[in-house]
């Protein structure tokens, strides 16, 4: 017998522009069944109708990844996490925005059913909870343009983001990147 484990609903979170959508999740004693993207309706959502490319990132445990963002063409993100779980997180860096440098972290899993929105706007990263490998799919809305792409410390002293991981798993890339101070004296958004 199936039964409705979630109901499908949209919450905006403090950030302007930051959604976070909880999908109508089906389980029984065989698994679950979820319908994770349906164009209609999240348009009616506010969503884009169109995306240009789904993304898929396998993270093991501890790894941290982020906080990327990209500009020209500015880039959103639909995340959702189909394996395992993740502290999902984002910053605004839009420089006229009331909530200009701070954060928001939200839990994403396969089993709770959950999608972030993250518009243009907003450095975005992820660490991966718990024992398990993650899975993460994310649509974008723009191609990826590696010259405009750029990034923000995932431990900037500034954000002080608290990650809940104790031994970060962190790629050399990431670990140089700029930190909120600096790019607060140059914003790309």
């Amino acid at each position: 017998m199936n039964s409705v484990v979630k109901n499908d609903s949209v919450t905006d979170l403090s950030m302007g522009g930051l959604k976070l959508i909880q999908l109508k999740v089906f389980a029984d004693d065989r698994g679950f069944f979820v319908e994770r993207y349906q164009k209609d309706r999240f348009a009616g959502y506010g969503l884009p109708e169109n995306f240009y490319q789904d993304n898929h990132s396998l993270s093991k445990p501890g790894v941290i990844r982020g906080l990327h963002y990209q500009h020209s063409p500015s880039q959103g993100k639909l995340v959702g996490c189909i394996r395992g779980k993740i502290w999902d997180v984002v910053v605004d860096i839009r420089k006229n925005s009331p909530t200009f440098g701070k954060w928001e972290g939200v839990e994403l899993s396969a089993e709770n059913g959950r999608l972030l929105w993250v518009p243009a706007g907003f450095a975005h990263g992820f660490c991966v909870l718990g024992n398990e490998y993650a899975d993460v799919m994310y649509k974008v809305d723009t191609p990826y343009s590696p010259t405009t792409e750029g990034g923000i410390q995932y431990n900037d002293p500034t954000l002080k983001i608290e990650w809940p991981v104790s031994a970060p798993i962190v790629s050399g890339k990431d670990m140089v990147l700029q930190t909120f101070e600096t790019y607060s004296k140059s914003p790309v958004f």
